[in-house]
């Protein structure tokens, strides 16, 4: 039985207790706040991310994780006896963390090191990162799990609301007037990603259609009773209740994960975000 180690980066917001249950290994993204620098989820909460965010002009940025680091992390596994190593990256359209991990398996030219580009973000990068942590965890074959993932990475889908218009506007993906007479009629875009983009499918007003029509959208791209689900919230405990209470009555899933929706989407959208993430069949 082969004995295979996860990795994945801080882009998949898996929670600390499921990364540590099936020996997942996150390497952190740095942030970067004007001249101060964060290792993603362990200099930096993703509490405190939003409480910055707040507080700052400058939009935070990102940098991806080096090919020396990811170097680190694959000949560690090997020297701790794992026979083949499979990272899984958060999409490469919007972080140049997955082609640092291409380099770096390039550089250490081995066979036995499988790089994925989920072409997904925040928990839909998790729960494919996840789903192939608890195969290689039930000594799964090899050839089985990475089918599965490339299985899963199709099918791999996440949307979002945003309860405020003024970071697309930061970013540039609103016009001054659009934000202030999107803020007037109190409008909620909702999001997806898209060819690993986070690009705008829809709007409603008001937060009361906004739970109905995320849900609506969820089950339009494949979402099926009884699905294994996430869901994501940026400082937004109160939504994602609701939420919650909403799907379990409608959809009957059969496993709930919630997690936080970490500085990369973060920076896109500010807090008060939900999510939802499944993987259509």
């Amino acid at each position: 039985m082969d004995k295979i180690k996860v990795i994945t980066d801080s882009l998949s917001d898996i929670p600390k207790d499921i990364a540590v249950k099936y020996d997942i290994s996150v390497m952190p993204l740095t942030v970067r706040f004007g001249t101060k620098e964060y290792k993603d989820g362990i200099d930096l909460t993703t509490e405190e991310f939003y409480k910055k965010l707040e507080e700052v002009e400058e939009m935070p940025k990102t940098s991806q994780v080096t090919p020396v680091e990811f170097k680190g992390a694959i000949l560690e596994a090997f020297d701790k006896g794992y026979d083949s190593v499979i990272i899984i990256n958060g999409s490469g359209q919007v972080s140049g963390t997955h082609q640092s991990a291409v380099i770096a398996k390039e550089e250490i030219n081995r066979e036995s090191i499988y790089v994925f580009d989920s072409t997904a973000l925040a928990y839909g990068c998790g729960m494919i990162v996840v789903e192939a942590a608890k195969m290689a965890h039930d000594f799964r074959p090899l050839g089985e799990i990475l089918e599965k993932i490339e299985k899963m990475i199709d099918g791999s889908q996440q949307i979002f609301s945003v309860d405020t218009l003024k970071y697309l506007h930061k970013n540039g993906r609103l016009s001054t007037g659009k934000m202030a007479l999107g803020t007037l009629l109190n409008v909620k875009p909702i999001l997806a990603i898209i060819e690993g983009k986070v690009e705008p499918i829809d709007k409603v007003r008001g937060n009361k259609k906004l739970y109905k029509r995320l849900i609506e959208v969820c089950k339009e791209k494949g979402l099926q009773k009884g699905a294994k689900i996430g869901l994501g919230h940026a400082a937004n405990r109160e939504g994602l209740s609701t939420l919650r209470s909403l799907i379990e009555e409608e959809i009957s899933p059969s496993e709930i994960i919630e997690t936080e929706v970490g500085c990369t989407i973060g920076t896109h959208t500010g807090s008060g975000v939900l999510a939802i993430y499944f993987i259509a069949e």
